[in-house]
């Protein structure tokens, strides 16, 4: 059986754990992380690469940013997640060392270890602080989730072979088939 982790109740306590140590803090319950795999980069790469270009060719004010970044959710309990991928749209909300509130946008690739902590912890998280879209990409059993929170909740299951429309914008969409090679690396 685990030993129990120790609680982390302040922004200071969570900072000295130091940069090379990857961990989310969940109501003051540290959860260390492990380290991505090859697969998991490369998606998060080609993806994070689709929506930067695209806020860059329109001229977008909001900002793409990648693990490992914190966001700060909460502060009592502290709450503090590391997205894959999140497009924070609000500058306010930045401090030069993290993101204070909830990006617009999150996608996380699930990890074949941890699949419930992307579609039912962080779920959870992510639709009572705030965001506004929430994508789970599941290369294992291939499909992309769309959790978006605007007025009434919805939830759709996509398969890699579709397009996929992002919801914050009105013409963005991500072809899966073009990303979809990544997934058999």
């Amino acid at each position: 059986m685990p030993l129990p982790q120790p609680r982390i109740t302040t922004i200071e306590e969570y900072e000295a754990l130091g940069e090379d140590i990857r961990a989310e803090v969940f109501d003051g319950q540290i959860q260390y992380m492990a380290s991505p795999s090859q697969m998991h980069q490369e998606i998060l790469r080609e993806l994070l690469y689709v929506l930067t270009d695209y806020i860059k060719k329109k001229n977008g004010s909001c900002k793409t940013y990648s693990a490992p970044f914190d966001v700060k959710l909460n502060d009592a309990p502290l709450t503090i997640v590391q997205p894959d991928i999140m497009i924070i749209c609000d500058k306010n909300k930045l401090d030069g060392k993290r993101c204070n509130g909830a990006p617009d946008f999150i996608i996380e690739i699930v990890s074949p270890g941890n699949s419930s902590d992307d579609y039912i912890k962080k779920l959870y998280y992510y639709k009572n602080y705030g965001v506004q879209e929430y994508w789970i990409v599941d290369a294992g059993r291939r499909i992309v989730t769309v959790n978006y929170f605007e007025n009434d909740s919805v939830s759709v299951q996509y398969p890699f072979e579709a397009t996929v429309k992002v919801n914050i914008y009105e013409d963005l969409y991500i072809d899966f088939k073009s990303i979809e090679p990544l997934f058999n690396v």
